[in-house]
């Protein structure tokens, strides 16, 4: 493993810290990564690496990540001969934040040069993301780059909890509100990351200034939604 990575285990007091899916997550300024790196060496066998990384002097995880990716995939871009097999590789990040709009474009490009390389990010809780943000705008370049993106529940605490926490024999107990805010935080990803259709069976009697507006009316209408979905949606019409 590298030596400039994180020790490879997370204290339980730091990982329930940051990866906490609370609706107001103040303080929380570091973005940690969880990552797993798998190989296929074999007909029936893979290769694993795994650890974790954080914000280091104002780089951002993901790129710091794409800094390490060389020895962590080795064969990623072949040995340099010619008509060199690139090796595949697939990656997955548990992340306590989402991209920003930035990470997420450079991942994005960096991806494209490499389709040997199969990404997936599940999120602890969303980074500033609105519906006509740019970070919002970045999850959706994420997506059309090939790259699965969703919301950790439950099941995925507890597996990080088992693969990246210096737990000593502990269990991992849900915090309050694990569930619900989990459920809320998919649903917000999912309307960002969806493809929306205006819906012209909605009411004539709804006046909208603008195609966004009339979106959000129709997702209002036709999909079963919670109290934080309408406020995401009348703070989009500006109500």
């Amino acid at each position: 493993m590298i030596t400039k990575l994180d020790s490879v285990l997370l204290p339980r007091k730091k990982f329930i810290y940051h990866y906490k899916n609370m609706r107001w997550a103040r303080g929380r300024h570091e973005t940690y990564l969880c990552f797993v790196v798998k190989r296929r060496v074999g007909p029936d066998s893979l290769s694993f690496d795994f650890g974790h990384l954080r914000n280091r002097n104002g780089c951002h995880v993901e790129v710091l990540f794409l800094r390490y990716i060389g020895a962590l995939c080795p064969g990623l871009w072949g040995c340099g001969g010619t008509g060199e097999r690139r090796l595949s590789y697939s990656i997955t990040w548990f992340c306590s934040w989402s991209p920003c709009a930035n990470c997420s474009f450079r991942l994005a490009q960096f991806l494209s040069q490499t389709p040997n390389l199969r990404l997936r990010i599940f999120v602890s809780r969303l980074y500033f993301c609105d519906f006509e943000g740019t970070d919002s705008e970045g999850l959706r370049m994420l997506k059309k780059a090939g790259v699965q993106i969703t919301v950790m529940t439950y099941k995925d605490y507890f597996y990080c909890w088992q693969t990246f926490v210096a737990r000593k024999q502990s269990h991992f107990k849900a915090w309050e509100g694990l569930h619900q805010n989990s459920v809320r935080l998919a649903r917000k990803l999912n309307r960002i990351l969806q493809v929306l259709h205006i819906d012209h069976t909605c009411s004539p009697s709804f006046k909208a200034t603008s195609t966004d507006e009339i979106i959000i009316i129709s997702v209002c209408l036709s999909q079963p939604c919670d109290t934080e979905d309408l406020r995401d949606a009348f703070k989009l019409l500006g109500l």
